[in-house]
């Protein structure tokens, strides 16, 4: 059976997906699905709800035909995701916590959005509350996240020749050429409003009375568990643990690299709130710290300037005194996309054209009532890192759905070729590592073969 990766498990899009539907049909009465270790892999197990949590998602997705060949398939993916796993517990190559709670505050901001930009609707939806709802995901995400990191590491060096693309475009059959279904491009500018000085100074005037009582003795590791907006840290007592330079915003960097070892900050303000933060150790470059984070409520900013401002630099667009591109680099708050002339990318596939059935609901509703080249009223939303906000939503193009032209669809040819020699690369190096690695799959599961050759 050919080894393969990225497949079906080991999608970091499809595994929230699936998380977060196996949790809403619980939530819904679907009741648990019965659990057994089917396989394991040095410390890491597989478990049967695992697996059929997996094959059901991929059914109702279409993604591929019924049967035992794909349980197959998908359990091969799942046991090479855990020896990535064991292999990166052997290697120490980790992620770290302020990765993963970045990643989970977008997945939550775009599970909130198609909750009809509801918070409380995303509760009563899974039965749970947001931290409950966090706390599914976060662990799986951070798996997820160091699978890929391994991933990388290990294809790395793995690139591909345009002779390389077309040959192996060549080699599709004409019946089989892939179909690509309707494809968008669109993009926004967006605006932040600031809260305002005394929203600030309420937070601000709270961290003080903590800081004070850290000061007089208290333990710094309940205070952060008790009061700490960072919840990723907050259950380790606020500790972020051993990172190098450059991971977290600059604010708190210079501030955690002035501080003796022990010492208590005074509270900051960064771009992500205010901050008391502690020092634990320090070496060279890489520094050990902990902090209590608190943000101003962002559902209670005024964003009528902001509306104001970009009504009219969408009446400045819509009569060519500057261009949405323009616009996006010079005044759009949301700095990921700004560089990219405003234009989102596809959280599956990283390009800016995204596949209809892939955005969020609310995109897709906006963009059913609209005509390319059109640009809508400022809208409210919610950012990936809950802020309230507001935005123009651009209707740059619409791709209809077709078979693959060699030059038309060359970017997704030349993806789909490097993933494939990528998938060879991790297939040498699934023959060469699973010998050094304890395998066992439960005999129910033999007919599958994972281990063969």
């Amino acid at each position: 059976m050919q080894k393969s990766i990225l497949k079906y498990g080991l999608s970091v899009a499809f595994i929230l997906f699936m998380v977060m539907g196996s949790t809403q049909s619980q939530a819904q009465g679907g009741g648990k699905l019965v659990d057994k270790i089917i396989a394991k892999v040095n410390n890491y197990i597989i478990l049967e709800s695992d697996l059929q949590s997996q094959y059901l998602n991929i059914i109702s997705r279409s993604q591929a035909t019924p049967g035992p060949k794909l349980k197959c398939k998908i359990l091969e993916d799942m046991i090479i995701n855990k020896m990535l796993l064991a292999k990166a517990d052997i290697d120490s190559v980790t992620v770290s916590d302020a990765q993963v709670e970045d990643q989970l505050n977008r997945r939550i901001a775009l599970l909130i959005q198609q909750a009809n930009g509801s918070q409380a609707e995303l509760e009563k939806l899974y039965g749970k509350t947001m931290d409950q709802i966090k706390e599914d995901i976060r662990d799986i995400l951070k798996e997820q996240l160091t699978v890929q990191k391994m991933n990388g590491e290990i294809t790395a060096n793995v690139k591909i020749t345009p002779k390389e693309v077309k040959k192996y475009f060549k080699n599709i059959p004409k019946d089989s050429l892939p179909y690509f279904q309707d494809e968008v491009e669109v993009g926004h500018i967006v605006r932040i409003p600031e809260p305002t000085k005394e929203q600030k100074m309420i937070i601000r005037q709270k961290l003080e009375k903590i800081r004070e009582r850290l000061l007089k003795g208290e333990e710094f590791g309940p205070l952060a568990q008790e009061f700490s907006q960072d919840y990723g840290s907050a259950k380790q007592g606020g500790n972020l643990g051993w990172q190098t330079r450059g991971v977290f915003v600059p604010k708190f960097e210079a501030t955690a690299f002035r501080l003796k070892k022990g010492e208590i900050s005074k509270v900051i303000e960064s771009q992500l709130g205010f901050h008391v933060i502690q020092l634990l150790d320090r070496r060279g470059n890489e520094f050990n710290t902990r902090h209590i984070f608190m943000k101003p409520d962002y559902s209670l900013v005024d964003v009528s300037e902001a509306s104001k401002f970009l009504d009219s630099l969408r009446t400045m667009i819509a009569h060519d005194s500057i261009s949405f591109a323009k616009a996006a680099k010079e005044y759009s708050d949301d700095k990921l996309t700004a560089g990219n002339a405003g234009i989102l990318t596809s959280p599956v596939t990283g390009t800016t054209q995204i596949v209809v059935k892939d955005l969020d609901s609310y995109l897709y509703l906006t963009l059913d009532t609209m005509k390319v080249g059109g640009i809508t009223k400022p809208q409210s939303y919610r950012t990936n890192d809950g802020k309230t906000a507001v935005r123009i939503i651009y209707f740059k193009s619409k791709i209809p759905a077709h078979n693959a032209d060699f030059t038309k669809d060359y970017q997704k040819i030349y993806t789909a070729a490097l993933n494939e020699k990528k998938a060879k690369a991790i297939n040498q190096w699934f023959n060469r590592v699973k010998g050094e690695m304890f395998i066992q799959i439960d005999k129910a599961y033999k007919d599958c073969n994972v281990l063969n050759n």
